[in-house]
């Protein structure tokens, strides 16, 4: 057809050759169709995955939203414009990875306590403790659980009410740390040098529960700041400022006898031990083992998701260890740039193994293989946050997601397929940056966000604590006084 007088022609755009792939089984092309196409450079995401999900290639029966990964990296503009940025021609073959789409995180609510945050961990059908609960979790008991400053452990229903309260016997300081073991346990730790094991019971439906201090659990000389569980043999591992890592027991009956000189009231006189003895409201214990790990505050310790015989733990002395709990051996010893402040494990199910995600006071999160044998050990740094990192979560359905909170006052989500390569200034190596940035959306965290230069980031809505649950989403709380949740249906979906 001729062109209207006056007006140019319209030049066709470039075209240029690509490969497609996935790591995806369900996402395959069949046998019968060429994975290598020649498409024009002025698709964007969309339209790659209009292609895809055409009857020509995947034939879905209904469209599957699909992102796109040149050299590790996600694809956020044209081709055209991707081949200029990177010095490339519409002559090269691209090989493009699809996978499913990544859903950005919608806020859900927030609920507020009486004082600063701590800790955030989450019970429901899809989390480690609801799965170890099995038949014993009720229908529909999703539940939170906070620590907070005041000393004081709440639970919460997804609406905001309060089913229960710690009070009597609880924390006579900070509480840094609370955990689910199972529907009817928690465990909790803190700035009173103690680990207590609570039992959890709800009546009238589940509109409201108690509860009980079962055991106090004392071998720390100093605060215990983390803490992770292992329902289904009943143990416990906490991680002090002493630099120790402790390996707990919840059965009264095996657990051995309290240090004498760490009870209450060590020191004092006879009179005064029993009169503190008798305001315990739990029997007192001690730990199965104390290892002395690390040589300044131990931040963080994780069992490995696949050997509860062995743990993981992070410090404020640059190290992450291995530790072998039935010899109470450090294993291995990994030596990282700066202070470590949070650590999470990641189980890597395409290969067996296990990647640990350790937070730095250096605002990123170094990613590390913990293996002996490893030939690298650090695998990927994650850059974004504007002040220390303070909590991380591990993505329930993947191996590659993850969540951070940071005193900058926002959560980022990761997602550890995109990676590309480090500049000078970063370090050289592989880094990756964050998909998504969640906010904190109490009035303090508007504040935070209308900042003035020059302002601390994050001032006055500090992230200190993070979960991620199939069910709940992401749940995080800090110095806001607010737990909050944000949600969004497969955030980063397996492929």
């Amino acid at each position: 057809m001729d062109t209207p007088m006056g007006q140019p022609a319209m030049a066709a755009p470039q075209e240029v050759r690509v490969n497609f792939t996935t790591t995806s089984p369900d996402l395959q092309l069949p046998e019968d169709r060429s994975s290598l196409l020649v498409v024009p450079t002025d698709l964007k995401r969309y339209g790659l995955s209009r292609i895809l999900n055409s009857s020509s290639m995947l034939d879905t029966p209904s469209p599957i939203p699909l992102d796109f990964l040149i050299n590790g990296e996600f694809l956020r503009t044209s081709l055209q414009e991707y081949l200029e940025a990177n010095g490339l021609n519409a002559e090269e073959t691209l090989t493009i990875q699809y996978v499913r789409s990544l859903i950005p995180p919608t806020y859900q609510a927030s609920f507020e306590h009486n004082d600063w945050i701590s800790a955030v961990d989450v019970l429901s059908a899809t989390s480690r403790a609801g799965l170890w609960s099995g038949d014993k979790l009720a229908l529909g008991q999703d539940r939170i659980v906070s620590s907070s400053f005041d000393g004081l452990l709440q639970i919460w229903d997804p609406s905001g009410r309060c089913i229960a309260r710690s009070s009597a016997g609880g924390h006579t300081a900070s509480a840094k740390a609370a955990k689910f073991l199972s529907s009817t346990q928690v465990a909790s730790a803190g700035l009173d040098r103690t680990v207590r094991i609570w039992k959890y019971a709800e009546a009238d439906g589940g509109l409201q529960g108690t509860l009980k201090p079962s055991l106090e659990l004392y071998g720390h000389k100093a605060s215990v700041d983390a803490l992770d569980v292992h329902g289904p043999t009943g143990r416990v591992l906490s991680a002090s400022a002493d630099g120790a890592i402790g390996l707990w027991t919840t059965s009264k009956s095996s657990a051995p006898a309290a240090p004498a000189n760490l009870l209450p009231g060590a020191g004092a006189s006879e009179s005064k031990k029993r009169k503190l003895s008798g305001a315990s409201a739990a029997p007192q214990r001690g730990p199965l083992s104390m290892i002395s790990a690390h040589h300044s505050p131990a931040t963080g310790a994780v069992f490995d998701p696949t050997d509860a015989s062995v743990a993981y733990s992070a410090s404020q002395d640059h190290t992450i260890r291995t530790i072998d709990l039935t010899t109470s051996k450090i294993e291995n010893t990994i030596t990282t740039a700066h202070p470590l402040l949070a650590l999470a494990a990641l189980n890597r199910s395409s290969s067996s193994s296990v990647l640990l995600a350790a937070a730095t006071a250096a605002r990123h999160i170094t990613l590390v293989d913990p293996r002996v044998s490893a030939s690298t050990t650090s695998v990927l740094t994650l850059r974004g946050h504007k002040n220390m990192v303070s909590s991380l979560a591990a993505g329930p359905e993947n191996d590659y997601s993850l969540v951070s909170g940071s005193f900058d006052g926002t959560c980022r989500i990761w997602d550890l397929r995109s990676a590309r390569a480090g500049t000078k200034a970063e370090g050289g190596g592989s880094v990756s940056e964050s998909v998504y940035v969640i906010e904190r959306e109490s009035p303090k965290g508007a504040a935070r966000q209308r900042r003035t230069a020059g302002d601390v980031p994050g001032r006055g809505a500090k992230v200190f604590g993070v979960a991620w649950d199939k069910t709940f989403g992401i749940v995080s709380a800090g110095e806001d006084k607010m737990v909050q949740i944000n949600r969004g249906q497969d955030i980063l979906a397996s492929s």
